[in-house]
């Protein structure tokens, strides 16, 4: 009996983590699209720029919007809304003939991944029971990697193919995968937007979206299913004695105590940003040919490093429930700030070769079992039932900003203060992230989400008391 709610919370999470499948391939898909697109329409500078940015545009307002909509109408009617934006904008972008429809399209798949970055993780945690939500929160990361890793595969396959009939004869097919095979390595991502579509069919509605809107009857149902009754009916209890509020919004969260978490996780969320994955991964293949490690074939390095980041997620999801949040957290930053300050040291002692591609690998390994899934976890944890929407929201929304700015200065830096210098900056953002975490961050593992408001509403009531305190006395 045990095991059907078991397999059942299974198939619920490996459906939202499509969510954050379709989130990292429609991103990493267009590492091998800019250039073909940029030679077929004769783009400027500054249209190349607006192609390649106006996804992040797009990012920004669905992340804006999915906040407020999932709190509002539920999360799996928003997850749905992500769903149609990346199937629609698959199939437009492939078949659009005019630069301004290429950016239309774009935009549209950027607020896909926008809503999806922020609703997938926080539906996959409402739903997980509080002994392995880090590691089914975790999935969410490990779904992002493995869509990262099939976009550079996928690019990889139809640019041999491509390569090899380009001169053939043929018709649709011919034209989408072989003469502007830029159109084929986007339209894959058809397939599984159209099963992310079909799938979110027969998932439930978070029970704690439910309670919080009085539908305690259809929250217990689901309850039931996944935990059993007796478990289920317990669990019911908690989520209304939880739910006393029924509105939040960006009001609600600057209200003590609220603020601080809200504060918190933003700070984690930026810094796990500013350790430079992104500079790492996008400009991955550029470093290694610096290194003199890589000649020629960029797409297949870009693999290399996509199947590191895939491997390494497994040991967050091992781990994270086991362990915790907060020494999972504290270590990982720690070592990050190691193997980049070793990557850094290597470009300026000019020691190439495979001593400084561990180097950089090693970097992958911590970061994928610390700062990369974790900053997701903690923030659908810390935050109560009426104002989680919004508040994660916010975390991603800096997230994104985050990746906008590393992107921004990530070209600045290496052809200002060199590869090197540029490697001890995202060191010391790592060692930052040590810091601050080991000060502020507490544990959250095997706690319900009710839980863990009551434990930090509790703390910050007995600093709020000890401090009125104080101001008496004085």
């Amino acid at each position: 009996m045990q095991s059907k709610p078991k397999h059942y919370i299974s198939l619920i999470t490996y459906i939202a983590a499509l969510g954050g499948f379709l989130f990292g391939f429609d991103m990493a898909v267009v590492s091998g699209i800019i250039e073909p697109v940029k030679q077929q329409y004769g783009l400027s500078a500054s249209q190349e720029g607006l192609f390649v940015s106006c996804a992040l545009l797009g990012c920004i307002a669905g992340v804006a919007l999915s906040g407020f909509l999932s709190d509002k109408i539920g999360r799996k009617k928003v997850l749905f809304i992500a769903a149609v934006l990346f199937l629609v904008s698959a199939i437009g972008f492939s078949f659009a003939e005019d630069y301004s429809i290429l950016i239309f399209f774009r935009l549209l798949a950027g607020m896909g991944v926008g809503v999806a970055s922020s609703i997938s993780p926080l539906y996959i945690s409402e739903m997980a029971p509080a002994k392995t939500r880090g590691r089914l929160v975790t999935f969410y990361q490990l779904a992002i990697t493995i869509g990262i890793l099939v976009a550079y595969i996928s690019n990889l396959i139809i640019a041999n193919y491509s390569a090899a009939h380009l001169n053939e004869q043929g018709g649709l097919l011919n034209w989408l995968f072989a003469q502007e095979v830029w159109r084929g390595m986007f339209l894959v991502g058809v397939i599984p937007a159209t099963l992310f579509c079909l799938l979110l069919m027969i998932v439930p509605e978070s029970p704690r979206w439910l309670v919080q809107y009085g539908r305690n009857e259809e929250a217990l149902d689901i309850l039931i299913k996944m935990n059993g009754k007796e478990e289920g009916q317990n669990e019911l209890n908690a989520i209304k004695e939880a739910a006393v509020q029924k509105s939040g919004g960006l009001k609600e969260l600057m209200r003590l105590p609220l603020r601080q978490l809200l504060a918190m996780a933003m700070i984690l969320t930026a810094l796990s940003q500013f350790s430079g994955i992104n500079g790492v991964i996008f400009y991955g293949p550029t470093i290694l040919k610096s290194a003199g490690i890589v000649t020629n074939d960029a797409l297949l390095y870009q693999v290399m490093l996509g199947v590191a980041n895939v491997l390494f997620t497994f040991i967050a999801i091992w781990k994270v429930d086991s362990w915790g949040r907060r020494p999972l957290y504290i270590v990982g930053s720690l070592c990050a700030a190691l193997a980049l300050a070793l990557t850094g040291v290597c470009f300026m002692l000019e020691i190439k070769g495979w001593v400084m591609l561990l180097c950089i690998i090693f970097f992958l390994f911590c970061f994928a079992f610390s700062l990369g899934p974790l900053k997701f976890v903690i923030a659908t944890e810390i935050f109560p039932t009426h104002v989680r929407g919004t508040a994660l929201s916010v975390c991603i929304m800096t997230m994104w900003v985050a990746d906008w700015i590393v992107n921004l200065v990530f070209p600045v830096l290496r052809d200002g203060l060199g590869v090197a210098g540029t490697f001890f900056i995202f060191s010391l953002f790592c060692v930052l992230s040590f810091a601050y975490a080991k000060r502020k961050l507490f544990e959250t593992k095997e706690k319900s989400l009710e839980e863990i408001e009551k434990a930090w509403n509790s703390d910050l009531s007995a600093e709020k008391r000890l401090l009125e305190t104080k101001v008496e006395i004085s």
